[in-house]
């Protein structure tokens, strides 16, 4: 499975971003879909993730109510919908998918065996 992430970019403390990610995966409705973040010097912190068939989603506390997630199964594509932006959002951005993932699971990196190249967003203070 490839997976192609993009719309990274640098925005000012309060904007938004959308961030897509395509993949190569069908069917892509099989597939539970993440996006993580990676900040120097830590590691791979969840941000949200939707369930195999859309079965559920959730999010970290700190991007609850600002960032949502969703997908279009036909062009196997997942988005990351991200509004009232803040710095400490900055970080590099990867999504990952799986087939095999199961819910109470979801919010684990080491649950997905495919992940995207990243795309650095950067919120200006």
């Amino acid at each position: 499975v490839q997976l192609q992430a993009s719309g990274g970019g640098l925005v000012q403390a309060g904007g938004s971003m959308r961030l897509s990610c395509a993949a190569s995966a069908r069917p892509f409705n099989k597939y539970a879909v993440a996006w993580f973040r990676l900040q120097p010097g830590k590691e791979h912190e969840f941000v949200t993730a939707m369930g195999r068939y859309g079965s559920g989603i959730y999010y970290a506390d700190s991007v609850k109510g600002r960032f949502t997630i969703s997908r279009d199964n036909a062009k196997s594509t997942v988005y990351l919908q991200m509004n009232s932006l803040k710095p400490e959002d900055t970080a590099l951005y990867t999504c990952a998918v799986d087939s095999t993932v199961i819910t109470s699971s979801l919010y684990r990196s080491t649950s997905y065996d495919h992940w995207g190249q990243g795309t650095q967003v950067t919120v200006s203070s």
